[in-house]
């Protein structure tokens, strides 16, 4: 079982408040998230700065991509992306379109996703999904728990390599104690802490400490 990977989520409003927050951190964390709301609010400029700080770093596009694929992933590659991310109601074809113009997409797992679903992405080629408890599922009380655990769990044993986020801290960690997680994805839990280099560097060491 390996080590999960840390990824700083930069779910910023404007970009200077990003690159603040990314270089307190970059250096901590394994991969840097050009965030869904920062995308929408700085576009490319966002990818192209942070790829500039970081050249060897990986890097995601959190697009959550539905519609052309092909043309949204070779525009994010061109801006310094590595990955890209697509809805999971997006259609197969899009999917692929995306997957010919970046190294790798992840598939984000929102709503009523299916099994099924699952099996067809496996079966184009695509194999990181990204198990989600939205952001305003958590602002209306959910938590983590068994119903979770269970469907990573199922979708590691399909395949998939199975990032997990939304709400995470470092006390969430130990959930997942025992189960080959890809990478944990923090926002607020690095970015809205007093001291976001400390938090990063909380996270890594308690994942060091449950997955050695």
């Amino acid at each position: 079982m390996s080590r999960p990977n840390l990824q700083i989520a930069l779910d910023h409003s404007d970009l200077p408040n990003a690159l603040k927050d990314v270089s307190a951190v970059g250096e901590i964390v394994d991969i840097l998230e050009v965030g869904t709301i920062l995308c929408l609010q700085a576009g490319e400029e966002a990818i192209r700065c942070i790829r500039a700080l970081y050249p060897n770093k990986k890097i995601v596009a959190d697009t959550k991509c539905a519609d052309a694929g092909g043309t949204v992933a070779a525009n994010c590659r061109l801006a310094g992306a590595d990955w890209m991310t697509v809805i999971c109601c997006a259609t197969i074809p899009t999917m692929a379109a995306a997957a010919k113009e970046v190294e790798e997409i992840q598939v984000e797992l929102y709503g009523d996703w299916t099994y099924d679903q699952a099996q067809k992405w496996l079966d184009a080629g695509i194999s990181q999904a990204i198990y989600h408890q939205s952001r305003d599922a958590l602002f209306a009380g959910e938590t983590w728990g068994e119903k979770d655990l269970v469907k990573v769990k199922k979708l590691i044993e399909m395949g998939f390599r199975v990032s997990v986020t939304g709400g995470l801290t470092i006390e969430t960690l130990k959930l997942f104690e025992g189960i080959d997680v890809f990478t944990f994805i923090t926002g607020r839990g690095i970015t809205g802490a007093e001291n976001p280099k400390q938090a990063a560097l909380e996270f890594q060491a308690e994942i060091k400490r449950i997955w050695g």
